[in-house]
């Protein structure tokens, strides 16, 4: 069952007025988000890519099709922003962390190819190989895994997620990451709609 579905049930709202609403939501979310993301991580971070939906069965991750790809990146002990991506590139992700990560930042990988780039941009890099080890005292990229993790929980009770509302729903997931409990969070919401 989808969850306006559910919606719906408990009080006594139409499946329609629901979904509206909720895409509302997501959009005041969105647009906030929008806001500050410009905000640049310093300190520790880490980077990871992901890979969301897709209709085809067979191969998982990397080389899955028809799935949507997000890049992510976490300040470590802070916010985590995201962003859907072409592809996992080097020349797709590099403008991204150039723009959202200060030199000279302590920044935390996996052994992705594209992440290369990184030991010569100014930034201090430390990879983790995940087909030797999860992680190796600091140097671990489980901070994003969670997100990721969370993210994908979420969005699996919608039993499928067109493309083009993919962005709204991960920024939700965005804002439910990085803005705590839910009282917060509908305290942050109703500031933002002023109400």
């Amino acid at each position: 069952m989808h969850f306006e579905n559910e919606i719906e049930h408990k009080i006594l709202v139409t499946y329609v007025i629901a979904k509206v609403s909720y895409r509302k939501i997501r959009m005041v979310i969105s647009h906030h988000l929008a806001l500050v993301a410009d905000e640049v991580f310093e300190g520790t971070v880490e980077l990871d890519e992901s890979y969301f939906g897709g209709r085809r069965k067979g191969r998982r991750g990397r080389g899955a099709a028809g799935k949507v790809v997000v890049f992510g990146i976490l300040k470590r002990n802070g916010r985590v922003y995201t962003v859907v991506v072409d592809n996992a590139k080097s020349d797709t992700l590099m403008p991204v962390i150039k723009q959202k990560i200060m030199p000279d930042s302590i920044v935390y990988t996996d052994s992705l190819s594209s992440y290369d780039k990184l030991d010569v941009s100014g930034f201090i890099h430390h990879r983790i190989n995940h087909s030797k080890e999860f992680a190796d005292r600091q140097n671990h990229i489980n901070g994003i895994g969670n997100f990721w993790n969370q993210a994908k929980r979420v969005l699996r009770k919608y039993n499928g997620i067109d493309r083009k509302s993919f962005p709204l729903f991960l920024k939700e997931c965005e804002f439910r990451f990085n803005f705590g409990t839910p009282s917060r969070q509908l305290k942050i919401l109703r500031d933002w709609c002023g109400i």
